[in-house]
């Protein structure tokens, strides 16, 4: 019904001529006193032929309609679906798209192929540059620095943002799913900042979850670094506490500046760093952006509470809809 609407509107001007001439025809009947055999005769005759040349118009409409429909569902093959041109006109609107077509294809091979050099590039940045960092730990075990450990720590968390940065652009990311001990993640990204706990005299309660999860080990660890990272930088005095909650949820609640309730909404996206980042000048607005991004590709759900002056609770809840493992 809709494809013959459109095609009444196309051709209205059509119907309205065939009205006007049956109402001349009417006319001139009444004018000359012709019979009304003669006038229905040639009335019927004219809607007759009319009838058949809108029905013949009508399919090439419909089937046209049938192929553009195609073309708009899968562009990639508009070739193969276009048309025939039935005059001259529509032949160059033909040429047109398919013109525009081939250009689109090759702005979108050479943006791809940019985009790949691009990431070849930073991955094998952030893979160099993890050789002065692997000796700089050597150097410091042998003559051990607080200060200058914690930095380093640091330059090895922006290094690894900048390969999940790139990874998480990449739909073909290296997961490996498969059922993983929660505790065993968690207990490897604690020893990484325990020194900053010690520093800082943040208390850790810390209990044990017992759960074993559905996920990718490696890519989860980021994301309770991450955490613990801004808990760490944000947590002046108190204590920063990891549990699970109803079976599936594992919580990591600290006690520190809090999130300002109009900046809630926005802490996950993409280089927003809130009133407290600007304050402390110590946001990137990049750490939760992907550990947000993580979360959705492993099929997990991340919710941040907060509030500003008395703490912040992040709830990881995992749940796997959509991943599949052998």
């Amino acid at each position: 019904m809709t494809v013959f609407k459109e095609f009444l509107k196309i051709k209205r001007s059509s119907v309205l001529l065939f009205a006007l001439l049956m109402v001349i025809l009417c006319v001139t009947a009444y004018l000359y006193s012709l019979t009304a055999e003669a006038v229905i005769y040639t009335a019927v005759l004219w809607a007759v032929a009319v009838t058949a040349v809108f029905t013949a118009e009508f399919l090439k409409f419909r089937k046209k309609s049938i192929q553009l429909d195609k073309i708009k569902r899968n562009l990639p093959a508009m070739r193969e679906y276009m048309p025939e041109p039935s005059d001259a006109v529509e032949k160059s609107y033909n040429e047109i798209a398919l013109s525009l077509l081939e250009e689109k294809n090759r702005v979108e091979a050479r943006e791809a192929a940019k985009l790949k050099d691009l990431n070849d590039y930073y991955t094998m940045w952030v893979h160099q540059i993890k050789t002065p960092i692997s000796a700089m730990n050597l150097l410091l075990q042998q003559k051990p620095d607080g200060e200058m450990s914690e930095q380093l720590m640091k330059i090895e968390q922006y290094v690894e943002m900048a390969l999940t940065y790139v990874r998480c652009g990449d739909d073909a990311s290296d997961f490996v799913i498969k059922n993983t001990s929660l505790d065993c993640v968690i207990k490897s990204s604690v020893r990484k900042f325990a020194k900053s706990f010690v520093r800082k005299k943040i208390k850790l309660n810390y209990t044990e979850t017992g759960l074993k999860v559905l996920t990718d080990e490696k890519w989860l660890s980021f994301v309770i670094e991450q955490l613990l990272s801004n808990s760490l930088k944000y947590t002046k005095e108190g204590a920063i506490s990891i549990y699970s909650e109803s079976g599936r949820k594992l919580i990591i609640e600290d006690t520190g500046i809090g999130i300002a309730a109009e900046d809630l909404p926005r802490v996950c996206e993409k280089g927003y760093t809130g009133y407290n980042g600007r304050q402390e000048k110590k946001s990137t607005g990049i750490g939760l952006f992907l550990s947000k991004k993580v979360m959705d590709m492993l099929g997990h759900k991340m919710v941040i509470e907060s509030e500003a002056g008395k703490g912040t609770r992040v709830t990881i809840i995992f749940s796997n809809p959509h991943i599949k493992y052998e």
